[in-house]
């Protein structure tokens, strides 16, 4: 079974933002609204609302008018600005080429430092026994980016919200993924954690496209299997757990353990112990349920749904 190349990719885009005051709209902890603690960045004025805070619609909407402009001037490939997704913090582009189209998604992303990390990742990134305590405070260290993200509150959607992404460091975890420093290395120990997690998300992709008719499997996307392959790694941080002549078994266990967190509507996020990317009102029983009983099938006959490529 090959999983095909990845035909998509992610671009951040940086905008360093000094001394901001945070606070949480919600019960998440993951969105928050952003004020200017002092404000010598007077050239946001027309981002912000009329309560002070800094809009992430209209900071996002001017920056898809500038790309729209630049796609313009583009002659040498046939470029396309995606329409805008509800809820999406990207502006999507699609790059034309030989047999192939590439999607390109340039995600806004407000940077700052702080001394510390807000109160709600207090009890997230358990990777002590995992990747070690220094390793944990370098991650602290690193700035935290602000996405422009909509809350929900009961199906009201809170504007002007932005979200916590950790994604930099996320990346920097699944590129140093084991417990000793050589693992996987040229000539370190190879283990099956990348593999698994892969395995995971193209499943998912199958499935998506399989029923791509209905609506059950919309709400689930990569970042939960990307989300699930951390907090199964931390519970077994060791890299004798996940030798990679043993990804046959790590890949079912890993299911398991994905099964297991749609059953019980509780998948936590791993930054943000608080946010449950499975809650009810995010994912509701019928899909968890739908997406339960497909895997239940790949699983119990060997998934022929990877099959369906050869």
């Amino acid at each position: 079974m090959l999983i095909s190349e990845p035909d998509e990719f992610d671009i951040m885009l940086k905008v360093p933002i000094p001394r901001i005051q945070l606070d949480e709209c919600d019960a998440t902890g993951a969105f928050h609204y952003v004020t200017f603690k002092r404000h010598p960045q007077k050239h946001l004025d027309k981002f912000l609302d009329d309560d002070g805070k800094l809009s992430a619609d209209t900071m996002l909407l001017s920056v898809r008018n500038i790309i729209k402009e630049e796609v313009k001037n583009i002659t040498n490939m046939t470029v396309t600005l995606k329409r805008k997704k509800p809820g999406s913090p990207a502006v999507t582009l699609l790059i034309e080429k030989p047999q192939t189209q590439i999607s390109v998604d340039i995600i806004l992303a407000l940077e700052y430092r702080s001394q510390s990390w807000p109160r709600s990742t207090q009890d997230g990134l358990n990777i002590d026994q995992w990747l070690g305590k220094k390793v944990k405070q370098a991650f602290k260290q690193n700035p935290l980016y602000l996405v422009p993200k909509h809350a929900k509150n009961e199906k009201v959607i809170k504007a002007s919200t932005w979200r916590l992404s950790f994604s930099h460091i996320e990346k920097d975890i699944i590129k140093n993924h084991g417990n000793a420093k050589t693992c996987c290395e040229y000539d370190g120990v190879k283990c099956c954690r990348k593999e698994r997690l892969k395995l995971l998300k193209y499943l998912l992709e199958q499935l998506k496209a399989k029923h791509r008719s209905r609506r059950e499997l919309d709400k689930f996307c990569s970042y939960h299997a990307k989300t699930a392959f951390f907090h199964m790694c931390a519970r077994r941080p060791e890299d004798k757990d996940w030798q990679f002549k043993d990804l046959d078994r790590c890949f079912h266990e890993f299911l398991d353990y994905f099964l297991d967190c749609l059953q019980k509507s509780d998948l936590p996020h791993f930054f943000i112990p608080k946010h449950n990317l499975f809650s009810p009102d995010l994912v509701d029983m019928a899909s968890s349920n739908f997406l339960s009983r497909e895997i239940k099938y790949e699983l119990n006959n060997s998934f022929p749904i990877f099959k369906l490529e050869n």
